[in-house]
């Protein structure tokens, strides 16, 4: 079972809930039901006054002496029906490792970790490396639980082994048809179902030749990949090709891109406002760089706003919010960490909001290619300092029968940090 909402009406914050002895209980439960809990866990369980837990957790561990208690509808309301029952014997069910993709994080925002007691058991990638005898630490963990079926696009790296938790039984075909249209068709896909449980059941196929059947929906796919040549394999550098991208001539090309995110310096978790996005390609390769990066995309374009949508998903399904116009769609956001200023440098109040938006200690970038840009940059380059320095790039082009260099309009960059 996963949680990835535990918010609800105020009762979010641990600072509200008052530190006392444990009181409640949270169970790792494995396919193998009551067979597999350890002694603490039965005793937990069996203790419990009110037993919380998905239909198929309650089912599995059968009677209870306390009352059992399936997750109410909708799921968000899951936590103040456990808070409410504080300073009761409550036990909680979850699937193998609640902090794995489960429940316990979610738990952990809203009630003192001394509070509770966590009795896990071995995560459904722990169980699945064993079976395979991979080495968890070399494999990507995903979940596509409740997830967008794109997310595994980053991790489709040659001979890369990906453990991928699934939402249902179809999950396994829709991934081997998306190995086989990215060129992967020679991946090796391993269908792992009810792990742990007494139906427990292992099966393999080649990405372009799925056909297995009767897929349970408690399932995980373990994938090879194999990549052949031409292969659509994501580059891990920065300044992706612009081919990656749907876009209308405004993007921020590849080379200058790749600059101009040395320039921005992402760090793991950060968040950037991506000012004047266009194709997205900046807020897109700002998130590639770390899972837990995010970006806010501002785009009036409503063409390019839809553009950027299908960039997100293409590249993984990446956590980049798109809204409106700069800047009157910058209230009431999230602080950013660093701001890049692609379009829009000399619009009123577009620097001037985003500047007092920006963390104390952020970065922003803000790239011109115009003499007016330029002025503006000199302008703000003179008030807040910074570093300015200017971009040519020039490619090889046929000159008849010969070759001879082109070169872009040249880039003038800002780069400034607020104090």
């Amino acid at each position: 079972m996963s949680l990835v909402m535990l918010e609800s009406n105020g009762l979010s914050s641990r600072d509200e809930v008052a530190s006392s002895a444990p009181w409640l209980a949270l169970v790792g439960l494995g396919e193998d039901g009551r067979a597999g809990l350890s002694p603490d866990a039965l005793a937990a369980l069996d203790g419990a006054e009110i037993v919380f837990g998905g239909e198929r957790h309650l089912a599995l561990i059968g009677a209870v002496p306390g009352e059992a208690r399936a997750w109410p509808q909708p799921f968000r309301n899951a936590l103040p029906a456990i808070l409410a029952e504080r300073g009761r014997k409550v036990c909680v069910l979850a699937t193998s490792d609640p902090f794995h993709y489960g429940i316990g994080a979610g738990l952990t925002r809203a009630i003192p970790a001394d509070e509770m007691r966590i009795i896990p058991q071995l995560s459904s990638f722990a169980m699945a490396c064993n079976r395979l005898r991979w080495a968890q630490e070399e494999c990507a963990l995903v979940s596509l639980h409740g997830r967008a079926l794109q997310r595994i696009i980053p991790h489709l790296q040659p001979n890369a082994r990906i453990l991928a938790l699934s939402w249902d039984a179809s999950t396994p075909a829709a991934v081997a048809a998306l190995l086989t249209e990215r060129g992967l068709g020679a991946s090796r896909i391993v269908v792992l179902e009810s792990l742990g449980g007494p139906h427990e059941r292992i099966r393999s196929a080649r990405a372009d030749e799925f056909a297995l059947e009767d897929i349970v929906p408690l399932n995980m796919s373990a994938v090879t990949v194999v990549a052949t040549p031409g292969a659509r394999i994501l580059p891990l550098a920065s300044g992706l090709d612009e081919s990656w991208f749907a876009h209308d001539g405004q993007i921020t090309k590849s080379d200058i891109r790749a600059i101009t995110l040395a320039a921005l310096a992402p760090r793991a978790g950060e968040l950037l406002w991506d000012v004047g996005a266009g194709s997205g390609s900046i807020s897109l390769e700002w998130c590639l760089r770390h899972p837990r990066n995010r970006a806010i995309a501002f785009e009036a374009n409503p063409e390019r706003a839809e553009r950027i949508t299908r960039n997100r998903i293409d590249l993984g399904a990446l956590p980049v919010e798109i809204v409106g116009e700069a800047p009157g769609a910058f209230a009431g956001r999230r602080a950013p960490d660093a701001i890049f200023i692609g379009g829009g440098i000399g619009d009123d109040g577009v620097f001037e909001q985003a500047f007092a938006a920006l963390k104390p200690g952020g970065r922003l970038v803000a790239n011109v290619v115009t003499l007016e840009g330029e002025a503006r940059l000199a302008t703000l380059f003179k008030a807040h300092g910074g570093s300015l320095r200017r971009i040519g790039i020039a490619h090889l082009d046929p000159v008849g029968t010969m070759h001879g260099w082109r070169s872009a309009m040249p880039v003038t960059q800002w780069r400034v940090s607020k104090p």
